[in-house]
């Protein structure tokens, strides 16, 4: 049976023994107050939030605030933790990046390609829309939404299904280039 308190021990040992190496390289903040969760917490909070399928840092806040106070006493009002979370973007990279050594994802020799659309704003909206003006653009979904206004996201997957790559791009750019 899934013991869920074992598994928040496993990911909180796994991402502190990462972060040390990376702390060491990049220090984690210069100035300012020192974060009443520590960074290790606040990815572990998020890892485990997105396995339970909570996808958003808001509803993993709330869930860990709801659930495992006990666990994670000092978890802040819900934006703090948004704000937090949204702060650590280049440690989680480098953790990932890590990961797919240790997991040996590279050396995999077939990948797949796979394109998805990312609209938005509404078709009705797109001409007099300012968001991402002279980035986003016209493209055709012939399977989800047919005619969009933004950007074509690209996903790179490997043979054993270990993502290596997201990129986006306009919406008006081949797949295939």
């Amino acid at each position: 049976m899934f013991d869920i308190e074992e598994f928040i021990i496993a990911v909180y040992l796994c991402i502190e023994e990462r972060l040390k190496h990376l702390r060491d390289a990049h220090p984690p903040r210069a100035r300012g107050f020192a974060p009443s969760l520590s960074d290790t917490e606040v990815i572990t909070l998020e890892i485990v939030g997105e396995f339970l399928g909570y996808h958003t840092d808001i509803d993993i806040g709330r869930y860990g605030k709801r659930h495992w106070h006990h666990w994670f006493p000092a978890l802040p009002h819900r934006t703090t933790f948004v704000r937090h979370a949204a702060n650590l973007w280049a440690y989680k990279q480098l953790l990932r990046e890590q990961l797919l050594v240790d997991l040996k994802a590279d050396e995999a020799s077939l990948y797949r390609v796979d394109g998805f659309p990312v609209p938005v704003c509404g078709f009705k909206r797109a001409p007099r829309s300012q968001v991402f003006k002279g980035l986003a653009s016209f493209g055709h979904s012939a399977t989800k939404l047919g005619t969009f206004y933004g950007f074509r996201g690209h996903l790179l997957v490997n043979a054993r299904g270990i993502i290596m790559g997201l990129e986006l791009s306009a919406a008006n750019i081949d797949e295939r280039d």
